[in-house]
């Protein structure tokens, strides 16, 4: 049965992978193959085991404690995920986004280069890349007219956010199953992945600073940017993106999971929401609310926020992250970390971790760029058992996190740009991938100096 298991997870995973070419959205594969692979351990009677990561071994279990310990693990994810994007559109209901377009009063563009993915690697630590990302591209939209220039910038964008998502806890959805697995904690994961993560973003920028594309000035208006839409625009800008940042303070003195904080943070952002909701916020301040009419009185911008968050994101982490648990509830994520050991030092890689290899660690950042990265790292915490804030988690949260701009389907920050600007796949693999690569390499090779100068010192 296990060969029926591995080959369901397979086709699932594939049908993920392609998504672009079968055109079915990744979350009907995701909860197809989640609720198959539990039926068949479910239907067959087949064993299965927690694994203990102190004695590193597989102990026995039932499948409804198994699939309530996972669950519980997942919901904690999607809840705080929840909260994130919850916040992040509370602020673009009150049009906070456009107080951003302030900060950009230059026309050369190697300066807007620059701009552009500071702000990139800056926002996606806070917000996440993905949304980032759309975020900037909006504004890149109203800034630059010319199309083939804006291709260039979205790239490096993408690169920007991807390497900016990678060292916070709250940047990447990657970083964040790791932070709430307890595999990092905050602090340390700043320590260790911020120096690489801002070397994989400089020195694709230094690179393509060079460009004939990123030469001369653009033909724009400097005074022309559109005014912030409601008058709380900035307030509830600085108040989200404060009250995000509290989540790991809060996790850091309470020592409770950052669902906990979250929830705390939407409570607070969502108050003054509705206080200046109801204080002279009349129905011109809203932005894109749907469904709402002159002839209501009073409109929550909570609601209206909930209703435009991503619901299909949310439904494909609950799918692939219980579809990993499965194969790690039969054990098999743990055997093939067995084999992982008994095969990687016959390689001659350095051990950044209990028998995990540095290959095995960049082998996976690669494998991001063609393989979504969420499955990975849900795999890599099941099969790796190594303590908190080993080197080799840091390493993962890197190489996952930012290894996917090597594609421009490799991460979500690339997809939502391809679809925002129409991005070619083939031009992106072109003209870009290689400035993503060399970024890669480079804040890999950062990250393994600076931990062999703290070993060895």
């Amino acid at each position: 049965m296990e060969t029926i298991i591995i080959i369901v997870f397979v086709v699932g995973y594939l049908a993920i992978t392609m998504e672009h070419n079968l055109k079915i959205d990744k979350l009907i594969p995701a909860l197809a193959m989640m609720a198959i692979l539990w039926a068949i351990i479910a239907l067959t009677h087949m064993p299965v085991f927690e694994v203990n990561t102190e004695l590193k071994e597989l102990e026995p279990s039932h499948i409804d404690e198994m699939l309530l310990h996972h669950l519980g693990k997942t919901a904690e994810i999607l809840v705080f995920l929840l909260g994130a994007m919850t916040i992040v559109e509370i602020i673009d209901y009150f049009d906070g986004f456009a107080t951003i377009k302030g900060f950009i009063r230059t026309k050369s563009k190697r300066k807007l280069l620059w701009l552009f993915s500071i702000l990139a690697f800056i926002l996606s630590a806070i917000i996440d890349n993905l949304t980032a990302t759309i975020v900037l591209i909006t504004i890149l939209q109203k800034v630059i007219n010319d199309r083939n220039t804006r291709l260039w910038f979205a790239g490096m964008i993408i690169i920007a956010a991807n390497a900016g998502g990678a060292w916070s806890p709250i940047g990447d959805v990657t970083t964040t199953m790791l932070w709430i697995g307890n595999k990092v904690t905050a602090l340390q994961l700043i320590e260790h992945v911020l120096v690489p993560s801002i070397a994989c973003m400089i020195v694709p920028v230094l690179v393509a600073s060079n460009y004939k594309a990123f030469q001369g000035n653009i033909d724009r208006d400097v005074d022309a940017l559109e005014e912030p839409k409601s008058r709380f625009g900035a307030t509830m800008l600085y108040l989200g993106l404060g009250a995000i940042v509290f989540v790991p303070i809060f996790k850091t003195i309470t020592h409770l999971p950052p669902y906990v904080g979250m929830m705390l943070s939407l409570a607070m952002v969502a108050t003054f929401a509705e206080i200046y909701s109801n204080s002279k916020f009349t129905i011109s301040d809203a932005v894109d609310v749907p469904g709402v009419s002159d002839s209501h009185g009073h409109h929550s911008p909570v609601h209206a926020s909930l209703s435009k968050i991503e619901l299909p994101s949310i439904l494909f982490f609950l799918g692939i992250l219980l579809a990993v648990a499965a194969m790690e509830s039969l054990g098999l994520l743990f055997h093939f970390a067995e084999t992982l050991d008994s095969t990687m030092p016959m390689l001659g890689t350095e051990s950044i971790g209990e028998h995990v290899s540095d290959l095995v660690v960049l082998i996976l950042g690669v494998g991001s760029a063609v393989i979504d990265n969420v499955p990975l790292v849900a795999a890599s915490m099941g099969m790796f058992s190594v303590p908190i804030d080993d080197p080799v988690w840091h390493f993962i949260a890197y190489s996952a996190g930012t290894g996917g701009s090597m594609l421009i389907i490799g991460s979500a920050a690339g997809v939502v740009a391809m679809g925002m600007e129409k991005i070619d796949f083939f031009w992106y693999l072109k003209k870009i991938a290689w400035l993503a690569f060399l970024g890669f390499i480079a804040g890999a090779v950062t990250f393994i100096l600076i931990r062999n100068l703290v070993l060895n010192a």
